[in-house]
C-alpha cells in the first residue's frame, strides 16, 4: 500500500484531514504523527482509530533522530505537514517553542523526505500547510494573493513564514516537489477552546466573560474546517508542484459582529432570553502587534482546481455550535487542568 504521513493529525485541522483521507482512500495507509501536546487529542479521531488503513505514531517533529528513523522505516510517498504551534497569544509568551516546532520541526521533515526520496521524486509530494498571517495585515481594502509579500507581525506568523521559506528553498535547491497552502481562520468541531469561537461557546455555556481584544473591530476571514480539509485533499492530489494556493472562506467578519452573532445563536440554542449572552462581552487590553484585517483571495484554487466553500459562515457556525453542545464531555475534558491555568493568566 502507498503510505502518506500526516503530521499534527490529532489536532484541530489535522484530525479532519486524517479522517477524510482514511475514509476516502482505503487503499492508502495513513500514518498520523502527533506529539499529543495540549491541543492534540486522540479523542478527536476516535471514530477511525481501528480503520485498517490507519496508523497512529506518537512523536515530535522536533526530534531529528526520531523523524529520520520513521522515514527510514517507511517509504512515504507523501507528507502533509500540519504539525505546528498556532496560537498567537502563546507565541508572544514563549516565542522559542514556536521556532522549535514550526521551523526546526519543518526542517527535520524536509531533510528526512529529501534523504529518503534520494532525488527520485516521481509520485512524491511534500505538502506544507501555512497561514494567511504570514502576509501581515491589510487596511480596509484589498486581499491577500499568492504573490503578496510576506510581512509577519507576531512570533507565530514569523515562525510560519520562516518554515514556508525553507520549503520553497528545498524546492529550488534540491528539486523537492512541494506545495504550500495559506489558509484563513478555521472554525468547526474539535477546535481547542483557546481560539475565539470555541472559547466563546464554552464561556457562554458556563456564563463566563467573553474577552474581546481592544475595540473588537479586528477583521478575519473565516473558513469552515471541513471545507479546508476538502481543499487540502484536492490540492494534494491535483495541485501543481512548486505552487502556492490560498484557501479562504470569503467570510469577512469584524470580531465584535461575530461575537454578537454567536451570542444570538447561543441564546436561541440554550433557550435564554434574547441579549442575555451579550451581557458577558468584556473588552480587555489589546495584544501586542495585533493585525487589523486578514482577507484571502481564493480565486486561484477556484479557477485551477474548482474548489469553493460548501457552507456559508452562518451555516458553518450553526453546525459548530450544535457539535459543541452535543459534545460537552469532550469540551469539559480539554478545558481541565493546565488549560485553566493558562486561561487565567491570559485573560484574567
Amino acid at each position: 500500500m502507498k503510505k502518506i504521513l500526516i503530521t499534527g493529525g490529532a489536532g484541530f485541522i489535522g484530525s479532519h484531514v486524517v479522517r477524510r483521507f482514511v475514509n476516502n482512500y482505503p487503499d492508502v495507509q495513513i500514518y498520523n504523527l502527533d506529539a499529543l501536546t495540549y491541543a492534540g487529542n486522540l479523542e478527536n479521531i476516535r471514530d477511525i482509530e481501528n480503520a485498517p488503513n490507519y496508523v497512529f505514531v506518537k512523536g515530535n517533529i522536533t526530534d531529528t533522530a526520531f523523524v529520520d528513523s520513521l522515514f527510514s522505516e517507511h517509504d512515504f510517498e507523501g507528507v502533509i505537514n500540519l504539525a505546528a504551534e498556532s496560537h498567537v497569544d502563546r507565541s508572544i509568551t514563549d516565542p522559542l517553542i514556536f521556532v522549535k516546532t514550526n521551523v526546526i520541526g519543518t526542517m527535520n521533515l524536509l531533510n528526512a523526505a529529501k534523504d529518503s526520496w534520494k532525488g527520485n521524486y516521481e509520485g512524491k509530494r511534500f505538502y506544507h500547510v501555512s497561514t494567511d498571517e504570514v502576509y501581515g495585515t491589510l487596511g480596509k481594502e484589498g486581499l491577500f494573493t499568492e504573490t503578496t509579500p510576506y510581512s509577519p507581525n507576531s512570533p507565530y506568523s514569523a515562525s510560519k513564514a520562516a518554515s514556508d521559506h525553507f520549503v520553497r528553498a528545498y524546492g529550488e535547491t534540491y528539486g523537492l516537489p512541494y506545495i504550500i497552502t495559506n489558509c484563513s481562520n478555521n472554525y468547526g468541531p474539535y477546535h481547542f477552546p483557546e481560539k475565539l469561537i470555541p472559547l466563546f461557546i464554552n464561556n457562554i455555556i458556563n456564563n463566563k466573560p467573553l474577552p474581546v481584544y481592544g475595540d473588537g473591530r479586528y477583521t478575519r476571514d473565516w473558513l469552515f474546517v471541513e471545507d479546508h480539509a476538502a481543499a487540502i485533499d484536492l490540492v494534494y492530489h491535483n495541485g501543481k508542484n512548486h505552487e502556492t494556493y490560498n484557501i479562504g472562506g470569503f467570510n469577512e467578519w469584524q470580531n465584535i459582529d461575530l461575537v454578537k452573532l454567536l451570542c444570538t445563536k447561543m441564546d436561541e440554542k440554550l433557550g435564554r432570553e434574547s441579549g442575555e449572552s451579550e451581557k458577558l462581552i468584556t473588552y480587555v487590553k489589546d495584544r501586542p502587534g495585533h493585525d487589523l484585517r486578514y482577507a484571502i483571495d481564493a480565486s486561484k484554487i477556484n479557477k485551477e482546481l474548482g474548489w469553493e466553500p460548501s457552507v456559508t459562515f452562518e451555516q458553518g457556525l450553526e453546525k459548530t455550535i450544535d457539535w459543541y453542545l452535543q459534545n460537552e464531555e469532550w469540551l469539559n475534558s480539554v478545558t481541565s487542568g493546565a488549560y485553566k491555568e493558562y486561561y487565567q493568566k491570559q485573560y484574567q
